[in-house]
C-alpha cells in the first residue's frame, strides 16, 4: 500500500550508540512525528511485540487516510469511518474494493487494540504540537485533525484538509467499545500428551544425521518439558548457567536470566563498576539482549517471579529425574558447543553449516520440532497440543495431579499470581468427563461419592447462591 514499516537503526546524538526501532516509510521519507514517538516508548522499556501492535495501528490509519482523500471533512467521520471497516473489512460482495486497501474484517478486540495503540498516539500528540496556532488544544478530534494537517504542510502525504475551524470542541477521547455483550470463554489449555513424550524425545529427536543437533533439541525439550520454561526462556540460556545442583550432584542447577537486569557471570563488571548481563553483552561481544531484536534472533521474555535478586528464575525439575537426564547430556553436548567459536554467550547454536556457531533460533527450533513430530507419525497442532508451548502446559497439569501446593506451583511456574496458573492446572475436558462419568456410574450402584446437599454447597464461602437461605439454614422453605 502507501507506506512499509521496517526495522531501523536510529542514532540520536554523538555517542554512536543505536537503537532499533520501527520506522512507518512514505515515498518521501519517514514520518518524524511517528520515528519520535516509537522512540520515545523504547526510551520507556516497551517491548518489541508492543512497538509492532503500535505501528501496525499506525501503518492501517495512514494508510486509510491516503486512500481516502478528500473525502472527510470532519475528523470525527474519518475516525468512525476506519473504525466501521477494521470491524466490516473493506470488500464489496465481488470482492473488489476501489480504495486498493482489500482489508479483511477484523475481530472486536483486534479493532479494540488497534483504536488502543491510535488514541495512545493522537494523546502524546497534542502536547508536542500544541505551540501550533491551528491546533485546537485539548481535543481530541482536533488532533486527528492535525495528523492530517501536519503532513500535508511537512510533505502533502496526509493531508486533505485545508483549512481549521476555530471553534472550541468539546473534549471526548474516542474509544472504541460495544454494545454487545462478549462471551469470556474458558480456554482449555491443552498440555502435550504424557503417553507420547517418551516416544517423542526418543524417537523423534534422535534419528538425525547430526548428533549434535539431536542433543541440542532434547535439552530445550526438557527444560519446557520437565522444567516448565517457555521455549524463549530455554533458547535464552547462557553457557554459564548451569552448574551442579547442590543436593544431588547427578542433577543440574538451571537458571535463566533476565538479559537486561541480570548479573553478568563469573563476577564481571564494566570499567565504570555496572554488572547487568546488557552492559556485558554490549562491551564483550558488541551485543544487545536478544529481547530488544526484531531480527530472527529475538526472543520474548514474559516476565513473571524473579526466584533471586540476581534476575534469574530457577529451572525447577519435575519429576526430578528429569534434571539428572539434562545433567548427562549437558556434559556431551558442552564438549560440541566449546569446540566451536562462538561470539556470544548463548549456550544452545547453529550446526548448521551457513550459520554455524550462531545463537539457535526460534524459527529453526520450530522447524526441527516439526520434523521430530512427523518422525513418530504426528502433526503440529495447537489444538491438541503437540506445540511448545504444550509442554508447559503438560508440567503444570502433572503438578496439579500430583497434589502439589497451589503456591509451590505458582513458584515452579514464576506466576505473579495463583490465578495466571489456571489455564496450566485446571482440569482439561477429557478429565472433567471421565471424572463425571465415574459419578454417574457410582450413583446408578447407589452409592454417594458425592455430598450434593445445599448445606455442603453453601458450607464454605458460597452463601450467594442462596442468599435468602431456601434451601439451607434454620428456617428453610424447600426442602431436599
Amino acid at each position: 500500500m502507501s507506506t512499509v514499516t521496517v526495522i531501523a537503526k536510529i542514532i540520536t546524538d554523538n555517542t554512536g550508540s543505536w537503537v532499533n526501532v520501527p520506522v512507518i516509510l512514505t515515498g518521501k521519507g519517514d514520518i518524524p512525528l511517528i520515528t519520535d514517538y516509537f522512540l520515545i516508548l523504547t526510551a520507556q522499556g516497551k517491548s518489541r511485540s508492543t512497538l509492532l501492535s503500535y505501528a501496525r495501528a499506525l501503518k492501517l490509519f495512514l494508510d486509510y487516510m491516503e486512500a481516502n482523500k478528500n473525502i472527510f471533512s470532519e475528523p470525527e467521520l474519518l475516525l468512525t469511518s476506519f473504525i466501521l471497516r477494521l470491524r466490516t473489512g473493506t470488500l464489496d460482495e465481488q470482492g473488489f474494493d476501489p480504495s486498493g486497501l482489500y482489508w479483511e474484517p477484523k475481530s472486536f478486540f483486534n479493532t479494540k487494540n488497534i483504536t488502543r495503540c491510535l488514541v495512545s498516539f493522537l494523546n502524546w500528540v497534542e502536547p508536542n504540537c500544541a505551540k501550533n496556532q491551528k491546533l485546537i488544544p485539548n481535543d481530541f478530534h482536533s488532533l486527528l485533525l492535525y495528523s492530517a494537517w501536519y503532513r500535508k504542510n511537512i510533505n502533502d502525504f496526509l493531508g486533505h484538509i485545508k483549512k481549521f475551524k476555530n471553534k472550541q470542541l468539546s473534549f471526548r477521547e474516542v474509544n472504541y467499545t460495544s454494545t454487545k455483550p462478549h462471551l469470556l470463554v474458558e480456554g482449555d489449555a491443552v498440555a502435550f500428551p504424557e503417553d507420547k513424550f517418551k516416544a517423542f524425545f526418543v524417537d523423534g529427536f534422535s534419528i538425525q544425521r547430526d548428533l549434535r543437533i539431536s542433543i541440542r533439541d532434547k535439552l530445550i525439550l526438557l527444560l519446557m518439558h520437565g522444567g516448565g520454561l517457555r521455549e524463549s526462556e530455554a533458547m535464552a540460556l547462557w553457557v554459564s548457567d548451569v552448574e551442579l545442583a547442590p543436593l544431588n550432584n547427578n542433577s543440574a542447577l538451571v537458571k535463566i536470566y533476565n538479559e537486561e537486569q541480570g548479573i553478568a557471570p563469573y563476577g564481571w563488571k564494566s570499567n565504570r563498576g555496572g554488572n547487568t548481563r546488557k552492559l556485558y553483552l554490549k562491551e564483550k561481544y558488541g551485543r544487545i539482549p536478544r529481547v530488544s531484536m526484531f531480527n530472527t534472533e529475538h526472543l520474548g521474555w514474559k516476565g513473571g517471579t524473579i526466584d533471586h535478586r540476581d534476575g534469574y528464575i530457577i529451572v525447577n525439575w519435575f519429576p526430578s529425574y528429569y534434571g539428572e537426564i539434562f545433567l548427562s547430556l549437558w556434559k556431551v553436548y558442552q564438549k560440541y558447543r566449546a569446540s566451536i567459536l562462538c561470539n556470544h554467550p548463548y549456550a544452545f547454536i547453529s550446526f548448521h553449516q551457513k550459520h554455524l556457531g550462531s545463537p539457535y533460533t526460534l524459527n529453526a527450533f520450530h522447524q526441527n520440532y516439526k520434523n521430530a513430530l512427523k518422525r513418530i507419525n504426528l502433526l503440529p497442532s495447537k489444538h491438541e497440543g503437540y506445540d511448545p508451548h504444550g509442554h508447559r502446559h503438560s508440567y503444570g497439569r502433572r503438578l496439579r495431579r500430583a497434589n502439589v501446593n497451589p503456591l509451590i506451583i505458582r513458584r515452579c511456574m514464576h506466576h505473579k499470581s495463583l490465578d495466571s496458573q489456571t489455564p496450566y492446572t485446571e482440569p482439561n475436558f477429557n478429565e472433567i468427563s471421565n471424572t463425571l462419568t465415574t459419578a454417574t456410574e457410582a450413583l446408578v450402584k447407589g452409592e454417594t461419592p458425592l455430598d450434593l446437599s445445599w448445606e455442603s454447597l453453601t458450607k464454605y464461602g458460597f452463601n450467594d447462591i442462596d442468599p435468602h437461605q431456601y434451601f439451607s439454614g434454620k428456617n428453610k422453605k424447600f426442602k431436599e
